[in-house]
């Protein structure tokens, strides 16, 4: 980490989490963000959904929610980016404040309620996109919507011919019953509809489904079956977590999504239990702030991985950080592609 950034990530930590993370995006935008591009080697590259990624360290959504610093992104280490969650109509979340930080655990907790611009000013940014950069799109619904599940399937019909991939978010726990529908049948019919729109685009793109990570093993089992069965094309293994155990600090019980530290064993668990249910490939979510926990997801099933919290404390350059150190992971112990590496270590989370 450059001493620029060391003193603007420590400046930031003393003001209000969401007005700082405006500012970081504010920063990023007038160029004073990472400018080498992607993290390259022929070991790292690798191929997940048709998508030829330069290496697999992704940027979770949640980062970019309205696609506002897609060329500056583009200009990070990232392997691909995954921006939004975008919805039908704009909305403006949850009451703040939203957003905490746990410091010494590493951590934060969110309940923002899929505030975004909605999909035709996020469409119209899309548009405008990197050509040379594998982009996707968070899709998410209303929180007043009265049929959420065609909510998805509306902003993918808008947004999907300006973007790689699309991931239907059935998993953030900031919108009332949006969890339910990862239940079999309600999943399935809100898969079906997404894939049935997808069809109809000029450029059908690959779908992802991202789940929750407190899942009973009959859940994971049952969201295995009809990701199966739907066509889409991979799972994102996790999102935040309701969970609270072992925390630390005056904002440990504050209502929202858990991410960071205390997620990566969580949701590297399940990730390797879904990947002994599915061949779908699977992205690794939560907890990744190093090259080690990287491979770990990589080990335990994954084919490629996503960060976001983690940039909170430890900046842009991060990203080159983990992506270099996972090649030099893959080399140390005889793997020539991050492929080969898919799974040599499950039984170690199973």
């Amino acid at each position: 980490m450059k001493a620029l950034e060391k003193i603007g990530l420590v400046a930031l930590r003393r003001i209000d989490p969401e007005h700082a993370h405006g500012l970081a995006l504010a920063a990023l935008n007038a160029g004073l963000g990472p400018r080498g591009g992607p993290v390259k080697s022929d070991r790292l590259r690798t191929q997940i959904a048709g998508l030829d990624l330069p290496n697999p360290v992704g940027l979770a959504a949640g980062f970019d929610k309205n696609a506002t610093a897609l060329h500056a992104l583009a200009k990070t280490g990232f392997g691909f980016i995954e921006v939004g969650a975008a919805t039908p109509r704009p909305q403006a979340g949850n009451p703040k404040p939203r957003l905490f930080r746990l410091a010494q655990d590493r951590a934060a907790i969110n309940r923002f309620g899929f505030n975004n611009d909605g999909m035709d000013t996020i469409a119209g940014r899309l548009a405008k996109r990197p050509a040379d950069r594998i982009i996707g799109l968070n899709l998410g619904a209303n929180k007043d919507s009265t049929d959420k599940s065609a909510d998805f399937a509306t902003v993918l019909a808008r947004c999907g011919p300006h973007v790689d991939f699309a991931t239907v978010n059935v998993s953030s726990p900031n919108t009332e019953k949006l969890r339910d529908l990862q239940g079999k049948a309600a999943l399935s019919a809100l898969l079906s509809g997404v894939m049935d729109t997808r069809a109809g685009l000029a450029r059908p793109i690959p779908i992802f489904l991202k789940i929750a990570p407190d899942l009973t093993e009959n859940e994971i089992a049952e969201v295995a079956e009809v990701a199966n069965a739907s066509g889409i094309a991979a799972i994102i293994a996790t999102n935040t977590t309701l969970g609270r155990i072992g925390l630390h600090g005056p904002h440990k019980d504050q209502a929202g999504g858990l991410s960071g530290q205390p997620l990566f064993e969580k949701s590297t668990r399940v990730l390797a239990r879904l990947s002994t249910m599915t061949d779908l490939p699977l992205i690794g979510v939560g907890g990744v702030a190093s090259a080690e926990q990287a491979y770990q997801k990589i080990c335990a099933g994954a084919s490629a991985v996503q960060l976001y919290t983690a940039l909170v404390y430890g900046g842009l350059s991060l990203v080159d950080d983990i992506a270099r150190g996972l090649d030099a992971l893959l080399a140390r112990d005889g793997f020539a592609s991050v492929a080969d590496a898919v799974g040599s270590g499950r039984a170690d989370w199973l």
